[in-house]
């Protein structure tokens, strides 16, 4: 079927019109739904990316495929929920019994790299004869699986790693991407590298994928940076808080943007975006190329660097609740949707696939991207059929977050707990930052959710978690206690060492006095 469909996308080709739509498909990681200003951070600043959404569609309740980046990252490039492909977990998580954090369950088995038979987005589009590059963060399996492995032509940065390796100033440690001068931001050489390509390809169509490694950790950005969000967050009245932090369930969790090396961060990325907007503009492109904007998760709002909140939403990365899987989602398609317009239609990462098919005037793929559906309709102003959104994720994340799998239908939002089986009900619309379990009140609908989801995990051909033969309660217990106690004040006194203006980095030699705007 693979060579069938090839052949037809190179006859497509081969009567493609020279004002044929280009693409750019912006990926950032781990940056939370809260964390842009046209989202309603009043502490960050984001102009580029706020403009991106001024001037396309937004979608208001737009989805990662998974609360954590390479399971999203998979369902992006096959349109296929990651039950299906497989790849429910961070590549090099543990599994198994390879777990050893005295927890219920151990996470379940999944797929270490992308399936070679997947026909990718990125496949699907060389084959329909446009340029297609990559610049940034892979994660989707070790050499031989890498980005020119799976139908990118060019290939600027992306490898095993799912953090830049050295950091982010030069020099890193990346065997497909050569090091620049000492001090460079590894974010703005991303960046750079796109808009060359974009110069270069300009007489002929291109899908160019830009996934940048920032938000992710180390958090690092430059001492001026740094500064001038210090400043703002004194001249705001954050510096004083007493408390940042507020313990859910397993870890603490940020309640406060105040933390002035991620704001840094956060910039530099829509300083990034703004190049590349720019080299569109520049070049004319602008007028003719789809962009898209997104995120693979959630925010860190607990585990990693602690770095952001993301309320009203609870919860970030590795969560289960909205915090973790509700992104930022921009579509701009020139000539079709209108600047400002925005949805509530609910929709995911697998929906990115067949819209760009359509968007190319490219003949659907309904056995590749499966689970995924073409919003062109709603960027035409129209509507899509009402459906439930699905995921899975049997393991625990390093940010708290517990096995689960999750349904939404309309309003409603079940979460079945693989640990003990129970359910948690929220209804959206009503409790959007999931405080009231309504579970015991609407027995039927748990009942009804909980059919649709064991019929679709059965579908999918989902794997499941197993009990831990290892664990007791008393050091669970002992655990929770910690973080409750010991780890909540060692993170509340970092955090407010951050505003102090002696406070200086550790970690990478160098990487303050090196870096450069």
């Amino acid at each position: 079927m693979r060579f069938v469909f090839a052949a037809l996308l190179c006859m497509i080709a081969s009567f493609a019109a020279a004002d044929q739509r280009n693409f750019v498909f912006i990926l950032v990681d781990d940056l939370g739904y809260k964390d842009l200003g046209y989202n309603g951070s009043t502490f960050y600043e984001t102009p580029n990316v706020d403009a991106l959404a001024a001037s396309g569609m937004r979608f208001d309740q737009g989805y990662a495929a998974c609360r954590v980046c390479s399971p999203s990252r998979a369902s992006i490039m096959t349109g296929k929920a990651t039950a299906r492909h497989g790849i429910t977990d961070w590549i090099g998580a543990a599994h198994g019994m390879k777990w050893n954090r005295n927890d219920h369950v151990l996470p379940a088995e999944y797929v270490h790299q992308l399936d070679h038979e997947e026909v990718t987005v990125a496949e699907a589009m060389r084959d329909a004869g446009y340029t297609t590059f990559f610049a940034g963060k892979w994660h989707l399996g070790s050499e031989g699986s890498w980005p020119e492995d799976h139908g990118f032509m060019i290939n600027k940065g992306g490898w095993d790693k799912g953090s830049p390796a050295g950091g982010y100033f030069a020099p890193w440690v990346n065997p497909r991407l050569e090091n620049g001068p000492d001090g460079e931001l590894l974010t703005l050489r991303l960046a750079n590298e796109t808009a060359a390509f974009i110069e270069s390809n300009r007489e002929k169509p291109f899908f160019a994928f830009l996934s940048f490694y920032t938000v992710h950790g180390p958090i690092q950005t430059t001492e001026q940076l740094c500064q001038k969000y210090r400043d703002k967050a004194k001249a705001m009245g954050l510096a004083g808080e007493a408390s940042r932090f507020k313990f859910d369930r397993r870890l603490p969790v940020r309640q406060v943007q105040d933390n002035p090396i991620y704001a840094g961060m956060v910039e530099s990325m829509d300083t990034a975006v703004g190049i590349v907007m720019d080299k569109l503009k520049e070049t004319g492109l602008d007028k003719n190329t789809v962009v898209i904007f997104t995120s693979d998760n959630g925010g860190v709002s607990s585990g990693d660097a602690f770095s952001t909140s993301l309320l009203p939403l609870r919860g970030g990365k590795g969560r289960q609740w909205e915090g973790g899987i509700r992104e930022p989602y921009i579509i701009h398609v020139p000539g079709m949707t209108s600047a400002g317009a925005s949805s509530n239609v609910p929709v995911i990462g697998m929906d990115f696939y067949p819209t760009i098919l359509e968007l190319a005037s490219l003949p659907p793929m309904p056995n590749q991207h499966v689970d995924g559906v073409s919003l062109v309709p709603v960027l035409e102003g129209n509507s899509i059929p009402a459906r439930d959104l699905y995921w899975h994720y049997p393991h625990y994340g390093n940010q708290g977050g517990e096995p689960s799998s999750i349904i939404r239908n309309g309003d409603w939002k079940l979460i079945y707990y693989h640990e003990d089986g129970r359910n948690e009900l929220y209804h959206l619309s009503e409790d959007l930052g999931e405080q009231n379990d309504v579970a015991s009140v609407h027995p039927e609908k748990v009942t009804e959710l909980r059919k649709r989801l064991d019929h679709w995990l059965a579908d999918a051909g989902a794997k499941f978690p197993k009990p831990d033969p290892r664990f007791t309660q008393e050091k669970f217990d002992a655990k929770i206690e910690k973080a409750k106690t010991r780890q909540m004040e060692g993170l509340e006194r970092q955090h407010k060492q951050f505003l102090d203006n002696d406070w200086e980095p550790s970690g990478k030699p160098g990487w303050w006095g090196s870096a450069v705007d």
